[in-house]
């Protein structure tokens, strides 16, 4: 489990669940329940950090406190 900041919210036009990882530009990913947006998140956190490693592109640290409030 990674621990930058994941919103998960409901898409209407989608119908599924879709995990934004707001620190990392691009992030995302979606399942049929909040369990399985969330863990397809950290799979796409993993694939992110591991893409922008092999490019020689910097890894924001997780900022371990929300980002915006609403």
């Amino acid at each position: 489990m990674h621990k930058y900041e994941i919103i998960i919210y409901w898409s209407n036009e989608d119908r599924v669940f879709i995990a934004e990882v707001p620190q990392l530009p691009g992030c995302m990913a979606h399942g049929d329940t909040q369990q399985a947006a969330l863990a397809n998140a950290n799979e796409a956190i993993q694939l992110w950090i591991d893409t922008a490693t092999e490019f020689g592109d910097p890894v924001p640290e997780p900022k371990g406190e929300p980002l915006m409030l609403a």
